[in-house]
């Protein structure tokens, strides 16, 4: 009769289905920045639309997924409160810049400053870099490799804070309209916020590595 082994059976699969979930987001999230990044340089248009919202809902379905294996799995590799993290704040990067984008054309802004077009290139050099720090998730012993990809992650998050101050300045400088005030601002914020957060999953999935190795 052959043995019964219990631990196989309640374990989770060898490939991880969470890693590959979250890799699917950050390469999401990485195509949504580029996007906005192709906005900055050619301008809005209604291929770029489509593409959006079709990212928003491949968005929306990797949380449902996520989520959903995360309910109905008796045990997971990382704890579930950091599936949980990093599935929801991935899924918040992507509505982040989506929204940014789709507000550009309803508050009508057609020319871009210079401060946008930096936060954008920075943007998508650290959707990358965490997609490159989610890959390595997986592989414990490549914990000094995430350790430096987020001191980078970090850098990339002190500049995005600079050109955020600069865009502020600028702004409050008296010569655009209250209007124009306003759209900007929020713009700017948008971007800023989906940084920030891109820094946080990225110091997240460090911790976690580093609580596994």
């Amino acid at each position: 009769m052959p043995k019964f082994n219990l631990m196989s059976y309640i374990m989770p699969p060898e490939d991880k289905m969470f890693f590959t979930l979250f890799q699917n987001s950050a390469e999401i999230c990485k195509e949504t920045a580029i996007i906005y990044d192709e906005i900055m340089k050619n301008g809005f248009s209604p291929e770029k639309k489509e593409k959006l919202l079709k990212y928003k809902k491949k968005g929306s379905i990797a949380i449902r997924l996520t989520l959903k294996q995360l309910n109905k799995s008796f045990i997971t590799p990382l704890e579930r409160e950091d599936i949980q993290y990093i599935a929801v704040t991935l899924n918040k990067i992507n509505k982040k810049i989506i929204k940014a984008c789709l507000n550009l054309e309803v508050y009508r802004l057609t020319k871009y400053t210079e401060e946008m077009k930096e936060q954008a290139l920075t943007l998508v050099r650290a959707a990358e870099m965490l997609g490159e720090i989610i890959k390595n998730l997986k592989k414990v012993s490549n914990v000094e490799l995430m350790t430096e990809l987020n001191i980078e992650m970090k850098k990339l998050e002190t500049y995005g804070d600079e050109v955020h101050r600069r865009a502020m300045f600028d702004l409050f400088s008296g010569k655009y309209e209250a209007l124009e005030v306003i759209k900007l601002r929020d713009i700017y914020k948008e971007i800023e916020n989906a940084l920030d957060a891109c820094f946080h999953v990225s110091d997240t999935v460090l911790n976690v590595a580093l609580k596994q190795s």
